[in-house]
């Protein structure tokens, strides 16, 4: 009997440790696109949300009954690091465009449980001929269609439509094409994880992008650090008890959204919460309950998820060119301890696309080494690994986890 309660509680904790990171990488999980998933998360509910709600001062919402679990993660920082991206090859990231039609359906979606791909297309038409500020949506064209569709399909993809007939993708062949929809209004309302509404601002359309960072703020303030925003070091008008919830969930929110967390980026606050015997223990204890690896240097600290499951993209990955030439330009930029400069990065892109003719052939256009160092610093940037400094690239501590090392086996000595 204590046997099989060692093995229940075993599983229990396999359980939530998988959960938590499964949300992490899909903040939302509907039942119908990932059922096993969802069972999971809907089965260890309590000490997952615990988790979440103790360590990063995230909700999580799960409805049985409506099939759908969602985190409501709000980042440590705000920044474009993290955009949504198109479901076909490439996973492009969506412009302003794509962004402004995601709004535009989004609201139409909200007034009928059954439409048709074309229905909702006039209903957005509709939407952008009352509005001023936004260029009218014109299905005759191209790319226009283009964008709707991937909008349309990044829906499909949180479980908030479900093509009952036809295919969505026709419909950037042809505008007459048909396709029907069942929506789902709850998750499409849940689409935003926000702690404060866009529709509390009562903001004139001309003021949008004067006091976009503004609007930006108030919509991600949180009450329980205080009534101010977060200012770079504390929080301004908190008690000691807010501003110190506040740098533990901060710090929190930074391990488990952020490749790579150095002390360098932290506030004084974080950073001493970090060094300290308490906040080194949490951290120790939050990595060991969530399923990570736990590795801290002198220079940061990062969460390493040894089943990949945490995270919506990998480094090392040859899942595409620029990830390949990422790693590959990697060597000559941590072998330079001053930095390289972009010409040095050229010309080594360019000897790559001659030594592997067949490879990277979306880059053998005029200006396409140019475009693969640009891709490829992309990657590097997005994963903690270089920083730029002026027209220098230099790396940073992480990279050396990549550097190409001499190992001797013990024949040759």
């Amino acid at each position: 009997m204590s046997n099989l309660a060692n093995q229940l509680v075993l599983a229990e904790r396999e359980d939530v440790a998988r959960g938590i990171r499964l949300l992490l990488a899909s903040p939302l999980i509907s039942a119908r696109i990932a059922p096993e998933t969802f069972d999971l998360v809907r089965r260890r509910r309590e000490p997952i949300a615990k988790w979440f709600d103790y360590y990063c001062g995230w909700s999580l919402v799960i409805e049985p009954r409506l099939g759908y679990a969602r985190l409501m993660k709000v980042r440590a920082r705000a920044d474009a690091s993290r955009p949504a991206r198109r479901e076909r090859s490439g996973n492009a990231p969506f412009d302003r465009r794509r962004y402004t039609l995601l709004c535009l359906v989004a609201a139409e979606l909200l007034a009928t449980p059954v439409t048709t791909i074309g229905l909702l297309a006039d209903r957005v038409t509709q939407a952008t001929l009352t509005d001023p500020l936004i260029d009218t949506f014109d299905t005759s064209q191209r790319a226009e269609r283009m964008a709707y569709v991937d909008v349309l399909r990044m829906l499909e993809s949180f479980g908030a439509l479900e093509v009952a007939d036809g295919e969505t993708e026709s419909f950037v062949g042809s505008a007459t094409a048909k396709a029907l929809y069942r929506v789902d209004a709850t998750l499409v309302m849940r689409l935003l994880a926000a702690p404060n509404g866009p529709s509390q601002f009562a903001v004139p359309g001309e003021e949008v992008a004067v006091r976009f960072e503004e609007l930006l703020s108030a919509l991600r303030r949180e009450r329980r650090y205080g009534e101010a925003p977060e200012a770079a070091h504390a929080v301004d008008g908190a008690s000691d008890v807010q501003r110190g919830l506040w740098v533990r969930h901060s710090i929190f929110r930074r391990l488990v959204d952020d490749p790579v967390v150095y002390r360098a980026d932290l506030s004084p606050g974080e950073l001493a919460y970090l060094t300290s015997p308490a906040g080194r223990q949490l951290i120790r204890r939050a990595a060991e309950q969530g399923g990570f690896v736990l590795e801290e240097r002198a220079e940061g600290v990062l969460l390493v998820d040894p089943d990949g499951l945490a995270t919506d993209g990998m480094f090392p990955d040859d899942s595409s060119n620029a990830k390949v030439a990422a790693l590959l330009l990697l060597d000559l930029i941590t072998a330079s301890k001053g930095g390289v400069v972009p010409e040095q990065l050229s010309a080594e892109a360019d000897r790559l696309l001659g030594e592997f003719p067949r490879w990277a052939k979306a880059y053998r256009g005029e200006d396409g080494r140019e475009q693969l160092v640009h891709d490829a610093l992309a990657v590097l940037d997005e994963f903690g690994l270089v920083r730029r400094s002026g027209e220098v690239v230099v790396a940073l501590p992480a990279a050396s986890r990549y550097a190409v090392t001499e190992v001797k086996s013990a024949e040759a000595s």
